[in-house]
């Protein structure tokens, strides 16, 4: 007899949302108004992840009653929405600097390799009934992005309201990911 493991309805309803706002915020991300300043650059790329982020997390939050994973998707969406606010408030006075062709070339060439590595990986999370696993392997991925987005931009010069921004970011995603990796651990070892 073979085996098969059919998607409850609920899994077949977070995974359509979640690959909609995936698509969403690849679209948003890769169509976004770049300048001459690698500081808003950053912002408008950022934005939509963030976005995102806010919108898996609430998106999982309809289907899991995995109490970590509800707190740690209600946390994303506080901080997601803070460091959008944060960012928002920061663009004015960055989009005032600009940077020279070499650096745009190279923020840009790297943070596109970022993204379309973040993009793939998303992607390919494994698709289960296990939507508080599921979340988590979605989401880790973008959480890696985010740092590295962050840590590429530290590299130039940026405006002087973005760099705690960038630090906060790259430091808050570092710990969402831990926490993330130690629940998938403790997911796995119950199995």
């Amino acid at each position: 007899m073979i085996q098969t493991c059919l998607l409850s309805e609920d899994a077949k309803t977070y995974l359509y949302c979640f690959y909609q706002t995936l698509d969403g915020m690849i679209q948003e991300m890769t169509t976004a108004g770049l300048t001459q300043s690698i500081s808003h650059n950053f912002v408008v790329q950022m934005i939509p992840r963030h976005r995102a982020a806010i919108r898996m997390a609430n998106n999982v939050l309809r289907f899991t009653e995995h109490k970590a994973v509800r707190r740690l998707a209600q946390q994303i969406v506080q901080d997601e929405a803070q460091g959008i606010g944060r960012m928002e408030e920061a663009m004015s006075a960055c989009a005032r600097l600009s940077n020279t062709q070499t650096d745009l070339r190279l923020y840009q060439r790297r943070t596109e390799l970022i993204c379309r590595q973040m993009y793939a990986q998303m992607s390919a999370a494994p698709e289960s009934s296990a939507l508080a696993r599921v979340f988590l392997r979605e989401m880790l991925p973008q959480c890696r992005g985010a740092v590295l987005m962050a840590e590429n931009a530290l590299k130039y010069d940026v405006c002087a309201e973005l760099v705690p921004i960038l630090r906060s970011t790259a430091a808050q995603q570092r710990r969402n990911a831990a926490q993330m990796r130690a629940l998938l651990g403790r997911m796995e070892c119950r199995r």
